[in-house]
């Protein structure tokens, strides 16, 4: 009896030390274990540079659940949300800056992070302008570029003077024509269509919300023709009268415009 129990007593204890021998061993095997905050943040940077993101934010993440205090913690967050940018997840990107700028709102570095929100947004739309013949103008949301423009627009207005706001404003005019664009596209799928009262007040918006965009040239003109073909001469005249004073040399009303089968389309 006393052999059995002893049996059991070896069996119990060699299971309590593999147990423990695996966390052990598991702990053995981060190397990071020991690292500072200091070299932590050098190695995530180091893996930044060489375009590992993925391992990078893993390293900014062991800072900050080990260092949550302090500067280094601060910057791993900067830093993890650039770093999801740069691994093109929007998603966890937007809500690393979020995060951030409700942790820190008077952050020395705050106008850099509105800066990043407006990035993260706006190359999703890059090809906003590229999509005809790729897809249906209706299927695309313009939403991206109104929270980028929202995020630029922040920028420059709280930080009139951050080093970033020349590159917003510059994205800012950007977005505002692309928006306008979109909404023209949309006009001239309604009138396509035949649907000339939607087409007339799309192109109206464009040129409501966006009267410096190059596209409400075109847009004027899609109000013109549609009014045409509504038969509602008087709307139409004053469209006309609003087109020709405002781009009296329009390549679009003389049918000189550039473009694949741009003037087919209206004839």
């Amino acid at each position: 009896m006393h052999g059995k129990s002893l049996k059991l007593l070896v069996l119990a204890c060699a299971t309590v030390v593999s147990l423990s021998g695996c966390g052990t061993f598991g702990e053995k095997g981060d190397d990071t274990k020991t690292w500072s905050a200091a070299r932590l943040y050098a190695e995530a940077k180091d893996e930044m540079a060489a375009g590992s993101y993925e391992k990078a934010i893993q390293y900014f993440e062991k800072l900050e659940s080990r260092y949550p205090f302090g500067t280094y913690a601060q910057q791993a967050q900067m830093e993890t949300a650039y770093s999801y940018y740069k691994q093109g997840d929007q998603a966890q990107a937007l809500a690393a800056v979020e995060r951030f700028i409700k942790l820190h709102p008077n952050h020395d570095n705050l106008d850099y992070m509105y800066y990043l929100r407006g990035l993260i947004t706006f190359n999703d739309q890059l090809g906003l302008l590229n999509f005809i013949g790729n897809q249906d103008i209706t299927e695309r949301d313009p939403k991206a570029s109104r929270d980028s423009f929202d995020a630029f627009k922040q920028l420059a207005t709280q930080f009139p003077n951050s080093k970033y706001t020349p590159d917003a404003i510059s994205r800012m005019k950007y977005l505002v024509n692309a928006l306008a664009q979109y909404d023209v596209h949309v006009a001239r799928y309604y009138f396509r269509r035949g649907a000339y009262l939607a087409a007339a007040n799309r192109a109206k918006t464009a040129i409501t919300e966006y009267p410096d965009a190059p596209a409400i040239e075109e847009a004027l003109f899609i109000m013109v023709k549609s009014y045409d073909a509504m038969g509602m001469t008087g709307l139409r005249d004053d469209a006309q009268r609003v087109f020709t004073k405002t781009f009296p040399n329009s390549e679009i009303a003389s049918g000189k415009k550039q473009g694949k089968n741009w003037w087919q389309f209206w004839k």
